[in-house]
């Protein structure tokens, strides 16, 4: 064979590489959003794909360690022993690695009792008998001697794993002076730091190397040992034995056994939903388009997967045209909107067979707000904003049978699939045209609206075909009546009071400012009192405090730290600078709220439904979540949210303890369920029977402590948990839990066999049929696995009470369509409705209806009400 038809094959040591990518790439650049820390993982794949890239194996194979513990140790137990504990923030990396270079259908090969660089040094000596091209990507120099001919060691460079170096041959000479199976022979004289390997004393490179010219080898070397005259030579006979240790620990085996032939090593098509899957997992966002572009995709046959036809021309229709083609086509039909200004401006309509646009104007509005509002079925991507900009110009939407981006969400809630370009690459493994946003004059401009609609269409069947059927249930009878709630709320936005607002920001400014200067007083000098590095200095240097758990960046002054350590220390300028930071978080809550506020005095923020992974949703561009409840600041804010013109009251409304009356029917807990449906006070009812006394003679400390548990369980809190949030011995709240379970079994029952029902399964399930996949129920990953754990206790009972909120709270919409009155808000487990005179009495009927009627539990859902001019006055 010529050595342009030799097979080439790459074998990598992924440990090695990994670790240095780590220590190249700053930790804390790369995270996910649930802090898992991919800066190794990143590090090595660009590297690897560069080297597919450049160096275009035929073969390719990654090893890894199993363990510190092999042959070696086990001969010498010091064997690596200096060695740091591995880095926390590298700690899971591997695993995830791993399953990205499976998802790219690379051979991952592990080898318990041997290292990875055994099975390298196996996979090159059979590489070079068989005649072909052997490349060895390692960060360990003892791969330098399987150097020959026929193998080349890349060695990463002091810069990282972005800059390699070659070693063939004439390389190694150069760089040691002597052959590269001789290497060996030069560090076993020397020594090796890193694998705690100790040489001869005052011995280095250069002598051994002389040493080795002169007898010829190593063994010649150590039987002349005596003819070595000076302090080296004592030295050497003095450490022969450690010499001869060295050798035999850094000579690599060659013919360990392994689970693949050579012919098994072939590069194959990659997974590419596999590594779209895991890639979105870690957030890899502009590196999947390097991989996808120095790979090849294929399909079952192995052939390549061609892309898919063009979106066709967009036809230019004429009002009347349009209304004459949206009443002759069959079946769904795309829609997308296209908005400036809150309005809209064009619309593009699409089958799987058609495209039709037409500039929004009064005309068109007319020609289509017939098909708009009635039932013919109609998909959307994020309909949300486009039924809002369409009913701010008059045309009212019905007949939504689907949102793709609500339906890409429910099938993976935790991935980014939370755009159209994201769900053609994921569901069509095409390419959604789309302009450069960072070019002045972009050279492609886009999909049209009405491309985008049939990108729509097609995601849409794809979403339907991987839905299992009770997902569908969730989309079309939940999430898409909640989507138009939704608009309406966020159309009609709720009155706030400047006034109030900007009063209470002049107060807590002034209150922070008087904070801050007897804070200065109990130190003597200034500080910037948000620098952590300031605050460092002053708290563990000035004040030697104890101190709080290390991060990076020195020891840390997060809100929670501090408050333990004001236990502990109780120094007067820690409760200052808590208060001053409150203070400063308030009138930053209270000031973005009030620059909120529109010309008609009315806030509107936007629910985003997508937001979570339970189903809960959220808001933003006012996040009115964030709004602190039950202490007097949150009812001084709550205050500003007022009734408006030309209605009559507030009405509010929210479900008592939910979440428990959830647990209650899932768990089928005979004490919990009696407890609900007797109407009692469920903590004091519970605290009676783990304390083993009277409902009367549970004190409030006893009842604190029992619904910190009974909460704290639903998320999956440990004794250690529960012991810091009731700052008790952990001892305590381990028997605290105890008796608990003793007295609800079936709640320990429930939790148990709810997380392995989700191991099984792969996913957890609410009341309803919302899914939330856990894969990470089966890492070998202890962190990522008991992270999914605590997680899969919480789901089916966060998403549960999710799911019932959002029933409640289109049918309360829906009962309101022809009253003057409307809903407002949902924050957590309220609904906030704005009353029109004459209509309380109904409302107040409608919502207790709509919200007990909910869902059909075991235990009653109850819910509380109340009326204001007000929020806070509201209150019940």
């Amino acid at each position: 064979m010529t050595d342009s038809t030799k097979p080439t094959l790459l074998v990598v040591d992924g440990h090695s590489l990994a670790f240095r990518a780590f220590f190249a790439l700053p930790v804390e650049n790369f995270s996910t959003s649930d802090g898992q820390h991919t800066n190794a993982v990143h590090g090595f794949l660009s590297m690897f794909i560069n080297l597919l890239r450049d160096e275009k194996p035929t073969h390719v194979a990654v090893a890894f360690d199993v363990s510190r513990e092999s042959f070696r140790t086990r001969e010498y137990a010091e064997y690596k022993g200096t060695r740091s504990e591995t880095p926390k923030e590298f700690s899971g990396q591997i695993p995830l690695l791993q399953e990205c270079l499976r998802a790219m259908n690379v051979t991952v090969l592990e080898k318990p009792d041997f290292e990875a660089d055994d099975i390298l040094a196996t996979l090159a000596t059979r590489g070079a008998e068989a005649g072909w091209n052997v490349l060895v990507c390692s960060g360990d120099r003892d791969t330098l001697q399987l150097v020959n001919e026929d193998v080349t060691v890349l060695y990463p460079s002091v810069q990282g794993v972005s800059k390699l170096k070659r070693y063939d041959p004439p390389a190694v000479v150069e760089k040691y002076g002597l052959p590269p199976e001789m290497y060996p022979d030069i560090a076993a004289l020397v020594g090796e730091t890193s694998d705690n390997l100790p040489g001869v004393p005052k011995v280095g490179e250069k002598t051994a190397v002389k040493w080795l010219t002169q007898f010829g080898s190593l063994d010649a070397l150590l039987d002349g040992a005596d003819t070595i005259k000076g302090v080296v030579g004592n030295n050497l006979r003095e450490h022969i034995e450690d010499v001869r240790r060295n050798r035999r620990l850094n000579r690599l085996l060659r013919d360990v056994e392994l689970p693949v032939e050579l012919d098994e090593l072939k590069r194959e098509a990659i997974d590419a939903q596999a590594l779209r899957d895991v890639f979105a997992r870690l957030e890899f966002r502009a590196l999947l388009s390097r991989v996808l572009q120095v790979t090849e995709t294929a399909d079952d046959d192995g052939a390549a997967v061609e892309p898919a036809a063009e979106a066709p021309a967009p036809t230019e229709l004429t009002a009347a045209d349009l209304a004459a083609w949206v009443a002759a086509a069959e079946g769904e039909i795309g829609v997308t909107v296209v908005i400036d200004g809150g309005l809209p401006t064009r619309i593009g309509l699409a089958t799987a067979q058609a495209v039709v646009e037409a500039d929004w104007r009064d005309e068109v509005r007319d020609a289509l707000s017939g098909w708009l509002s009635s039932d013919a079925p109609k998909v959307l991507a994020d309909a949300k904003p486009q039924v809002k900009a369409l009913r701010r110009a008059g045309a009212d939407v019905a007949g939504l049978a689907f949102d793709v981006v609500l339906g890409g969400w429910l099938l993976r809630p935790s991935f980014p699939d939370k755009t159209l370009a994201n769900l053609v690459d994921t569901y069509l493994q095409e390419k959604l045209p789309e302009a450069d946003p960072s070019q002045l004059v972009p050279e492609n401009e886009g999909a049209t609206p009405g491309q985008r609609s049939w990108f729509t269409v097609r995601v849409a069947t794809a979403l339907r075909d991987a839905m299992p059927e009770p997902v569908q249930s969730v989309l079309v009878d939940i999430e898409m009546p909640t989507l138009l709630a939704l608009a309406d709320m966020e159309l009609s936005g709720v009155a706030v009071s400047h006034d109030k607002l900007s009063g209470f920001s002049a107060e807590l400014g002034s209150r922070a400012q008087q904070l801050a200067l007897d804070a200065y007083a109990t130190i003597g000098h200034e500080v910037n009192l948000g620098s952590p590095k300031q605050l460092q200095e002053v708290l563990f240097v000035e004040l030697d405090l104890p101190k709080t758990r290390k991060t990076k960046t020195g020891y840390t002054t997060d809100a929670g730290a501090l408050a333990e350590l004001q236990e502990k220390a109780d120094h007067p300028f820690l409760g200052l600078l808590l208060a001053h930071r409150e203070a400063t978080k308030l009138k930053q809550i209270i000031d973005g709220l009030d620059l909120a506020i529109g010309d008609d005095g009315r806030v509107r923020t936007t629910y985003v439904q997508t937001g979570s992974q339970t189903g809960r949703l959220s808001s933003t561009d006012p996040n009115l979540q964030n709004i602190p409840v039950r202490t007097e600041e949150s009812r001084r804010i709550r205050s500003a949210f007022e009734v408006g013109e030309g209605y009559q009251t507030l009405l509010t409304a929210d479900y008592s303890q939910i979440e428990m009356r959830i647990m209650a029917h899932l768990s089928g807990d005979p004490g919990l369920i009696e407890a609900f449906n007797a109407g009692e006070d469920l903590h004091r009812f519970v605290g009676a029977r783990v304390f083993g006394v009277t409902p009367e003679e549970v004190s409030s400390e006893m009842r604190s402590k029992v619904k910190a548990m009974s909460y704290g369980l639903v998320y999956g809190l440990s004794a250690f948990g529960l012991s810091k949030q009731l700052r008790i011995e952990q001892s305590e709240a381990k028997t605290l839990m105890l008796e608990y379970f003793a007295r609800f079994g079936a709640v320990r029952d429930y939790l148990r066999a709810s997380v392995e029902k989700a191991r099984v399964d792969g996913y957890t399930e609410t009341i309803f049929g919302r899914r939330r996949p856990f894969p990470d129920l089966t890492s070998p990953n202890r962190v990522l696995r008991e992270n999914a754990e605590r997680a899969a206790l919480n789901a089916p009972i966060q998403g549960s009470a999710a799911d019932i909120m959002k029933i409640a709270l289109f049918g309360v919409h829906q009962d309101l369509l022809g009253m003057r009155s409307r809903l407002l808000l949902q924050i957590h487990d309220e609904i906030v409705v704005e009353v029109a005179p004459g209509e309380a009495d109904d409302v107040e009927r409608i919502v207790r209806d709509r919200m007990a009627g909910a869902a059909q539990l075991t235990v009653p859902l109850d819910v509380q009400i109340g009326h204001g001019a007000d929020w806070t006055e509201a209150a019940h």
